[in-house]
């Protein structure tokens, strides 16, 4: 039955008390609401307080697990261990790093005991508006770092209660100068470097008691997101947060203004060097892996016990080490030997690089021929001309426009003129024929004047639209003609990746080398890998022609002992590439399971002399990784493309086949001449 509404018509009194009668169940709601919650939200704490972790002993609160990279077939390639963090007492640690932490990220540090309920509530507000921010003290972020596994990892409320309980205890058993110096001898900085002794020796090149204002506020800088911030990897940044550190410094009474102003407008000034990584036999891979695991797992607050499985196969890199290292010997002696008379030794250099083009993973990388002296990568960082291993896009390009492998361009002398004036007169080693020769013949042959014909019907920009779907999606292509002879530098992990485009029929696959990360336990933590996603670069019909052209480079071009000298039948198709003055020496090789690629030549340009062609030098790499993937059958030797190879032949192609051939040549004769002799019968 509803209540009657209070109404002045019997008088104000009565009124009033009809008013408070609807009023008093209401507020006796209210009023056990506001004390229900808070006792839940106490009980639901103290429930928690079993399931924080014990805080005994800080310095041994955990007992590192080697995190470990894993082969696709199970091999270990590397284990992540902390090297010695030099854990260093409080009075050895600058007091500029002291001052530059509690400005930074929590001022109020000596006023609170593990929590700052006026941060916290701030967070709070800020993130309900939508704006995420962090209220977490020193103390909190100590204990996530140190008790990940016990407090939890999920940004949830169990888990941030948990990390507030656990600094509670931490406050209660330790003093602040113990906290600080927990904290500072723990927290990762990147390139394999725990705990600020070890940051400031691999970024300054000093012990930690040395630093500078300008050095600490640096590192501290760094502990919102390592890579991000970090002064090698990211200089222009580092240097605006080290100013916002300063700035911090100068707002709690640390820097004057006056030093501020000055401080502010100093450049950064590093004395880096790397720490140390472990041999492995990817150690480009790991050095790279290394570096993005501390930054992926640091934003997760766990670092150890983890296990990272990558598309590595041990067997085909070991394959990969092995015919590096004894063809870069072999034109090291001849380099040496052509050496002119007072030059200084130059080491040369190689990169190599395998992939699935049906799945992108990557199966084998040599990022150079000696990390231990060159950590720089051969096969990501270094840019290099590809030579004539970039026209297969120029006539991938002619092939998606409608033009046959067929058609003829005249072998002849071309002068094209430029735009703002010039011409360019592209020329091959040997002399024009003055002869009509098919555009097979002259990828095949690799003939720089009909290519620089064929770019100009199709059109340059055409070539680099095709040449980036494919994969070409990091280097700058300069849109000029000579573009179609490979005088825009890239780097042989894009050449790798296109070429498997071409392999996978005509449809991109973006490298990947890790599958997945698991815990310690082999909770599958994070997945960067499942089923490909192919994507559209140019359409089946002309990918299968460009392929069967391909196929004669090996057969009777430029790649030719790959069935002369190695003996490989099976179905494969590839390209060499020299660029002018023999600077650079490339091969790239396609199996419908495998495309594998190198390059060849100095860091700087340099002629390497006749040895200096992909043919000479380049191939024979991939030649020998290619024969043992196919003798121990980590390649099916019986795989085709979508085209069988006989089918896809030209009735003069059989022919000149069959020349080539003298078994089935003379399987030919016998033929004709059986057939001669009954005509006579």
């Amino acid at each position: 039955m509803n209540s009657p509404r209070p109404t002045f018509e019997a008088g104000p009194r009565v009124a009033l008390d009809q008013l408070r009668r609807l009023i008093a169940p209401s507020r006796r709601r209210l009023v056990g609401a506001a004390i229900a919650v808070p006792a839940l939200m106490l009980l639901y704490v103290l429930a928690l307080i079993p399931f924080t972790p014990g805080v005994g002993d800080l310095r041994r609160a955990r007992s590192p697990t080697p995190s470990v990279v894993l082969s696709s077939d199970g091999v270990v390639l590397a284990e992540f261990k902390r090297p010695d963090r030099q854990w260093v007492p409080l009075d050895k640690i600058s007091p500029s790093v002291v001052d530059a932490l509690i400005a930074t990220e929590d001022h109020r540090f000596y006023d609170h005991h593990g929590i700052d309920l006026r941060r916290t509530a701030a967070a709070l507000l800020s993130t309900l508006t939508g704006n995420l921010q962090g209220g977490s003290t020193i103390t909190q972020q100590l204990a996530r770092n140190l008790y990940s596994d016990e407090i939890g990892r999920k940004v949830t409320i169990t888990r941030k209660i948990r990390e507030a309980i656990t600094a509670l205890k931490i406050e209660a058993l330790y003093t602040k100068r113990e906290i600080l110096e927990t904290y500072l001898n723990t927290v990762p900085f990147l390139f394999n470097a725990f705990g600020i002794e070890m940051a400031a020796r691999t970024y300054f090149d000093k012990p930690a008691e040395r630093l500078d204002v300008l050095e600490a506020a640096t590192l501290v800088g760094m502990l919102k997101a390592t890579s991000a911030f970090n002064p090698v990897l990211n200089p222009e940044r580092a240097l605006q947060r080290r100013n916002l550190v300063l700035t911090q410094m100068a707002k709690h009474g640390k820097l004057s203004a006056a030093q501020l102003a000055v401080l502010s407008t100093r450049p950064l000034r590093l004395d880096f060097e790397r720490q140390a990584v472990p041999p492995s036999p990817v150690p480009h891979i790991v050095r790279h892996l290394r570096d993005w695991l501390i930054e992926w797992a640091g934003q997760r607050h766990y670092y150890d016990g983890l296990v990272v499985r990558t598309t590595i196969d041990s067997r085909l890199q070991a394959a990969a080490n092995k015919a590096v290292a004894r063809q870069m010997t072999q034109l090291q002696r001849l380099a040496d030997r052509e050496r002119r008379r007072g030059q200084e030794h130059t080491p040369l250099q190689a990169g190599f690089m395998a992939m699935d083009p049906r799945t992108g993973y990557v199966r084998a990388w040599v990022g150079g021929r000696d990390f231990a002296t060159e950590e720089f990568d051969q096969v990501s960082q270094a840019r290099r001309q590809p030579g004539s291993a970039f026209k297969p896009f120029v006539y991938a390009a002619a092939f998606t426009a409608g033009l046959r492998p067929t058609m003829t361009l005249m072998d002849a002398p071309v002068m094209i003129p430029l735009e703002g004036g010039g011409v360019w007169e592209p020329k091959d080693v040997s002399r024009p024929s003055y002869r009509a020769m098919t555009l097979r013949d002259g990828l095949v042959y690799s003939k720089n004047t009909i290519t620089a014909q064929l770019v100009q019907y199709v059109g340059i920009h055409r070539v680099m639209n095709l040449a980036w779907a494919m994969g070409v999606r990091q280097s700058t292509l300069d849109p000029v003609p000579s573009l179609a002879l490979g005088t825009s530098p890239v780097t042989l992990r894009e050449m790798v990746s296109a070429y498997g485009s071409i392999a996978n029929l005509g449809h991109f696959v973006e490298p990947t080398i890790v599958t997945r990360v698991e815990d310690r336990d082999g909770r599958v933590l994070a997945r960067f890998a499942g089923e490909p996603e192919p994507v559209p670069a140019m359409s089946r019909p002309p990918a299968l022609e460009l392929l069967n052209a391909m196929r004669g480079v090996v057969k009777e071009g430029t790649g030719a002992a790959i069935r002369k000298r190695y003996g490989i039948t099976a179905d494969v198709a590839g390209k060499t590439g020299t660029t002018q003055g023999n600077h650079d020496a490339w091969f790239i090789m396609m199996h419908p399971q495998l495309v594998a690629g190198v390059r060849v030549g100095f860091n700087e340009k340099r002629d390497m002399g006749a040895w200096g062609t992909g043919a000479r030098s380049a191939l024979p790499i991939v030649g020998d990784v290619f024969q043992e993937a196919l003798r121990n059958r980590w390649i099916d030797p019986r795989a085709e493309f979508g085209m069988p190879q006989r089918a896809a032949m030209t009735p003069y192609e059989r022919v000149r086949d069959a020349e080539q051939d003298w078994p089935a040549a003379r399987e030919l004769l016998d033929g004709l001449r059986e057939k001669v002799r009954g005509m006579f019968r």
